[in-house]
């Protein structure tokens, strides 16, 4: 069952990131046959493989012999091992299978244009409330975390008025704190942070980024928050066992 999911996962994750893309070209969600970015090609059968397609063109275009962006393969591969994860770890597998998806989606839209789109955000929002409400026993700590996140980055971005966190965030912010309860929602937002703040230095040793560079967070929040949803437990007694 396990490598069952990881090949879904594979599947899915090549979907995903064609719906991601159609969307950030504002393109029609079914509008025909794949094609190649770059020579709009049609895109047959052996083009599509997950992974293997990119392993087997030697990461190129078949037929205008232009590079693949390799991330297509790698939210493939990322999304097999998440989906191989919620089924060994989490139950009401097809809300997380669906809550996973919209990350990736979220992730490559946010990555690549600093945006959140709502049409994506919101139905997820509301999905979201309606799982805790009827599968959910803990409703009051998972509206304290959504409670919690929210007012924390209405907060930044007021502050900033917009500069340091994008108003997509914030609303992210309340999906994620549905999702996450209290108080392992702090677990998720530590992560979030820490791992922004050492890609932004890498980023800015290695000289791709400046000071004042703008970095999409929406990537680090998804990341905090799916570590803390496999490992929250885990590493929240990792770190009471150091300090008591």
């Amino acid at each position: 069952m396990v490598i069952i999911f990881f090949i879904l996962g594979l599947i899915v994750g090549s979907f995903l990131n064609c719906t991601a893309l159609r969307l950030i070209e504002k393109e029609q969600f079914i509008s025909g046959k794949s094609k190649c970015p770059k020579c709009s090609h049609k895109l047959g059968i052996l083009d599509l493989i997950p992974v293997f397609s990119f392993i087997f063109l030697k990461g190129k275009c078949r037929y205008c012999k232009s590079k693949i962006s390799t991330q297509y393969m790698l939210t493939e591969i990322a999304t097999g091992i998440l989906f191989s994860l919620i089924y060994l770890y989490l139950n009401n597998i097809i809300f997380w299978l669906f809550i996973i998806s919209v990350f990736i989606i979220i992730f490559i839209i946010d990555l690549k244009t600093f945006i959140i789109p709502d049409k994506i955000l919101i139905p997820t929002i509301l999905i979201s409330m309606f799982y805790v409400i009827l599968f959910q026993g803990d409703i009051i700590n998972r509206l304290i975390g959504a409670g919690v996140w929210f007012l924390f980055f209405l907060g930044i971005n007021v502050i900033s008025k917009g500069k340091w966190m994008g108003f997509g965030d914030v609303k992210l912010a309340i999906l994620l704190g549905f999702l996450i309860s209290w108080p392992n929602i702090l677990m998720a937002m530590f992560l979030s942070f820490f791992l922004g703040a050492i890609i932004g230095v890498g980023l800015i040793l290695i000289k791709k980024k400046g000071m004042k560079t703008e970095v999409p967070f929406a990537p680090f929040l998804i990341t905090g928050t799916v570590i803390t949803l496999f490992l929250g437990d885990i590493l929240i007694n990792w770190y009471l066992s150091l300090i008591l």
